[in-house]
């Protein structure tokens, strides 16, 4: 578990008694803005015939507003700019963390394998999702525990189980990004740790075990680049479908 440790680079102030120091997730978080950045500054020249830098960038940005469009519908857009950001930090952390500079001495660290990196992220968007609700509606935002048909002999048990499943929300979304990335390194880690074994303990337990670990190492790799994405899908679209429910209440209409 030592890829997973926050360790202090150097030490920073001190606030009511606590070191506040600036360590590797924090590092690795910069980068992965920096990264972001380079990204977006390169795809965001406008050229009237876009080359493949900007045809990317403008196909992420695409993919974005059209999920939102569809999961909120035209009101959607004025979110695109958060939903993106959130999906595009989220995708290059993932993708950072995975980076091989391991070969140059360097160790990645994948800030997403943290809750408090994840929590913090889904209280963001969980934040917003209540701003919208009560900024739109007031305090008709509360009838959302109240579904649409609810019978009149229910109303003591139905609003406190939508209200539950309403407050698990932030931490179904901080979990599972922060669930799926961790087990992929653990693995990972585990395969490494028995090619490296194996191949000390001699070229038979090499060939026997060490190349059936790098195989799957390989293929344990794809999977994680696939995961990588998927997640960030995933954060970004149940933002989009949270932040619908605040926008539209009990609507049921199809939208897009």
């Amino acid at each position: 578990m030592h890829q997973f440790e926050v360790q202090t680079i150097f030490d920073g102030f001190r606030i009511g008694g606590h070191e506040i120091g600036f360590t590797n997730s924090a590092l690795w978080m910069i980068v992965a803005m920096l990264c972001l950045g380079l990204f977006m500054l390169g795809g965001m020249r406008r050229s009237l015939i876009p080359g493949r830098w900007q045809m990317m960038v403008e196909s992420f940005t695409g993919f974005i507003d059209g999920m939102v469009t569809t999961n909120i519908g035209p009101e959607g857009r004025k979110y695109a700019p958060y939903v993106f950001s959130l999906f595009m930090f989220i995708l290059v952390a993932n993708l950072v963390g995975m980076a091989p500079v391991g070969v140059i001495g360097l160790h990645p660290f994948t800030v997403t394998s943290h809750l408090t990196v994840t929590g913090i992220l889904a209280i963001i968007s969980f934040s917003i999702v209540l701003l919208v609700g009560f900024a739109k509606h007031g305090f008709k935002f509360l009838t959302l525990f109240v579904p649409d048909g609810t019978p009149v002999w229910l109303l003591w048990l139905i609003p406190p189980i939508e209200f539950f499943s309403f407050m698990v929300r932030p931490f179904s979304l901080a979990l599972r990004l922060f669930v799926a990335m961790t087990a992929g390194h653990i693995l990972l880690k585990v395969l490494a740790g028995f090619i490296i074994n194996s191949t000390n303990a001699g070229v038979g337990y090499g060939l026997l075990v060490g190349i059936p670990s790098f195989t799957l190492m390989l293929g344990i790799t794809a999977l994680e680049l696939l995961v990588a994405g998927v997640q960030a899908y995933v954060f970004a679209l149940l933002t989009s479908l949270y932040i619908n429910d605040a926008v539209h209440l009990h609507s049921h209409e199809t939208i897009g």
